[in-house]
């Protein structure tokens, strides 16, 4: 037996031993260190810069901002010390906290009820890099005030904070200056510029309001979110998409209810896992009326005419599930397609009595931005107060 087992035991051993005589594979080369990122290089901080920076941070109440939020007391005692790397480190993060609040506001992107656009450029690595050519030129004021909106409401709102005293009036003043820093510095020579609580869009040509039109936007429950596009064509006799939350409210209902009327309306419909996929077809009874601004979006959103014009006489137009009805919308089509004399008005209603869908390519695009501003500059350097239609004055003044 114990032979047995022994010659078992070497019947087993003889192929294991075998197998380790194998040379094991050879082991896959050593990744390469990933290389440290190189140290950033200090910036070189006068005297000078320091104080003009202390400066900058002192006056930044005049853009309806909180010195305080800038750490000037730190920078004050550092400059007393004469400690040159504590000035140095002081200097740079009160101006680096004071030029992103510039460049891009200081509410939080929370707080920006309803705003979906991306604020300006204000990532660090661009704001060093604005600082270290500040230094070298010897301007790191003017570079900081530099970062500021340059448009013509936002210095008519500048102008009137220090001589307001009601303290809620301030407060919205200061509100609406923040908003102006959210915004894109250049809105392009020739563009629209949309004011929900307004209730208006104006055709901004050379920084003159050359056309303004009364629009009806989204109600409270549908608001009409603020961002930036590019205007493409114009759209005659456009199709209307209908959004999946309108089938949902009411038209599903009157397609399951009663599909013969919802046909005589002009809707089209097929069956979906959820509900149904609308379209409204071209004609008298299409939602979007007769014309449409075609500027793509995420969020579907656009200028159209509306059958239903005597909606414009109500004081209250926030009224629709977030695009724009648009008043007297042919004109403004028109202005836009000023560089295209072929495309007249008789033209235009020519083509829209075939019910026949056209799309007129803008031959230049124009830039749209869509704003919430409560408050906006009239004539004789007076604001005009607008109602806060979705509520949104209050987040950003307790932000500030």
């Amino acid at each position: 037996m114990r032979l047995f087992f022994s010659a078992l035991l070497l019947a087993i051993a003889g192929p294991l031993a075998a197998q380790e005589a194998v040379s094991p594979p050879e082991a896959p080369p050593a990744a390469a260190p990933i290389a440290a990122p190189a140290p950033i290089a200090p910036l070189v901080w006068t005297d000078t810069a320091a104080r003009e920076t202390l400066a900058e941070v002192q006056a930044s109440a005049k853009e309806g901002l909180n010195p305080a939020n800038y750490a000037p007391a730190a920078l004050e005692a550092a400059l007393q010390s004469g400690d040159e790397a504590a000035i140095a480190a002081a200097a740079e993060a009160s101006w680096m906290a004071l030029a992103k609040d510039y460049a891009a506001g200081h509410t939080p992107v929370a707080s920006r009820l309803g705003w979906k656009s991306p604020p300006p450029r204000s990532d660090p690595e661009f704001l060093r890099a604005k600082l270290a050519e500040a230094l070298a030129a010897g301007d790191v004021g003017a570079t900081l005030r530099g970062l500021l909106p340059t448009d013509y409401r936002y210095r008519a709102l500048r102008t009137a904070l220090p001589n307001t005293t009601d303290k809620a009036m301030r407060a919205r003043i200061r509100a609406n200056m923040d908003r102006w820093r959210w915004m894109p510095r250049q809105l392009g020579e020739r563009h629209l510029f949309a004011n929900i609580p307004g209730f208006t869009v104006d055709l901004v040509d050379a920084g003159i309001p050359v056309a303004r039109h009364k629009i009806i936007v989204g109600a409270k429950k549908t608001p009409t979110p603020q961002f930036s596009a590019v205007a493409t064509a114009i759209t005659i006799n456009p199709p209307w998409m209908l959004p999946k939350s309108i089938v949902d409210e009411s038209v599903g209902a009157l397609i399951r209810r009663s599909p013969s009327a919802a046909r005589a309306r002009g809707y089209r419909w097929v069956s979906t896992a959820d509900g149904y996929q609308v379209t409204q077809l071209p004609g008298h009874r299409n939602s979007l009326g007769t014309l449409k601004i075609e500027m793509p979006n995420e969020w579907a959103i656009f200028f159209h005419d509306t059958p239903a014009k005597q909606l414009f006489n109500s004081q209250n137009l926030a009224l629709s599930h977030g695009c724009m009805r648009t008043q007297g919308i042919l004109g403004l089509a028109l202005r836009l397609l000023e560089d295209q004399p072929e495309w007249t008005a008789a033209r235009i209603d020519a083509v829209a009595a075939t019910n026949e869908t056209t799309q007129v390519p803008l031959t230049v695009q124009i830039p749209v931005h869509i704003a919430y501003l409560t408050l906006v500059p009239a004539k004789g350097g007076t604001l005009t107060e607008y109602p806060d239609v979705y509520g949104r004055d209050a987040a950003v003044i307790a932000a500030l």
